[in-house]
């Protein structure tokens, strides 16, 4: 237990109270759409692929302040937490790729911050989600209580817990897109299980058989098992007078396709993400899919972007260190656009001035000229 932890238990960790909303909070994370299940749709599973991977490989560098403008900071404690690895077990990429998909499938991530002895970052250990409950305390901050693998629980105060957390109805615990928009997610599984029950039948019409007489139980049971080898194919033959007729519609009639394609499009909505990112390529041609990728850079990613930055701001740095100290994500890899685009751009900024060319060729990750 360290400093901080002691002096706010000895002013009241221990007195919490309980406000009812989180017990609906509870229902949204454990109803019948789970992160899990709701994963298993293929659009929501590739969009959040498409923000969590992108975020996870950027570079983030923590910068320092100077009187030109500012540079990067490689000897502060932090700078290797955030870019090379923020824990044993993993690097930065899959501690980034983790915690967003975490706040996205969730609504928050955690991660305990292990201090130094200088009372500096040294690791960001994370936290299921599911096994994190938080505690608004009397004194204004919050607790947060972690159960650990072993069904330990493990009290934590605010300054030792880094928090993500996607938009929230209270300020203090996140609402996944799944969670706020769970109907979406139904209607898209009922779709996908529709179609996999369709096929599992052979993708055979559902119908009735019909016999001019009576049948008992016996007969009944041959007559279906005789009837299921045919569901792969092939063209089964009726005797003693029996007829078949289909008793629901088509796959057509019923627009299954369009339906499909459709929910991939209302998934897309939930979280921000162009369909095209996803594979859906009916509204994407060559003279809008660049454009299109920088819409979801600037509408899609850059919103968790500022999540991640403000976050480590406020919860990885002092107040003395906010004031010298910031992070910031490099986009200028997934900005540069097409050759063509690029090239006209540089141009222009040397044409005017604000640039040189050894800082066009350090975007180009080409060696300087002088």
């Amino acid at each position: 237990m360290n400093i901080v932890t002691r002096a706010l238990s000895a002013i009241g960790f221990e007195k919490r109270t309980f406000d009812t909303y989180w017990s609906n909070f509870d229902a949204l994370r454990t109803g019948a759409v789970t992160p899990v299940a709701a994963e298993t749709l293929s659009t929501v599973s590739a969009c959040v692929s498409a923000i969590s991977e992108t975020i996870g490989s950027l570079p983030l560098h923590l910068y320092k302040r100077t009187e030109t403008g500012r540079e990067r900071n490689l000897d502060h404690p932090l700078a290797r937490v955030l870019h090379d690895a923020p824990n044993e077990r993993q690097s930065a990429l899959e501690f980034r790729e983790l915690m967003t998909a975490n706040m996205l499938l969730r609504g928050n991530a955690y991660a305990r911050i292990v201090r130094g002895n200088d009372g500096q970052v040294r690791q960001l250990q994370p936290i299921h989600p599911d096994r994190v409950r938080v505690l608004e305390l009397e004194n204004g901050r919050l607790g947060y209580e972690a159960t650990t693998s072993t069904g330990k629980t493990e009290p934590l105060v605010q300054e030792d817990m880094f928090h993500l957390r996607h938009r929230s109805d209270n300020g203090v615990t996140g609402i996944s897109p799944i969670a706020r928009s769970k109907e979406v997610i139904e209607l898209a599984l009922a779709e996908r299980n529709h179609g996999n029950d369709t096929f599992s039948n052979g993708a055979k019409l559902l119908g009735i058989i019909k016999a001019p007489g009576r049948l008992n139980q016996e007969q009944k049971q041959r007559i279906r098992e005789s009837w299921k080898q045919y569901r792969a194919g092939g063209t089964p033959v009726l005797d003693d007078g029996m007829d078949y007729s289909t008793v629901s519609m088509t796959l057509e009639d019923a627009e299954w396709i369009a339906a499909r394609q459709f929910s991939v499009e209302e998934v897309c909505r939930l979280f921000r993400v162009p369909p095209t990112i996803v594979g859906d390529l009916r509204h994407g041609n060559y003279s809008n899919t660049s454009e299109l990728f920088r819409q979801f850079v600037t509408l899609s990613l850059r919103r968790h972007l500022l999540a991640w930055e403000q976050a480590i701001s406020r919860q990885l740095l002092t107040e003395s260190g906010r004031r010298i100290y910031f992070a910031e994500h490099g986009l200028e890899g997934l900005l540069r656009g097409d050759p063509a685009t690029r090239a006209a751009f540089y141009h222009a900024a040397i044409t005017d001035g604000w640039m040189q060319i050894d800082e066009v060729r350090q975007l180009e990750n080409l060696p300087r000229l002088k």
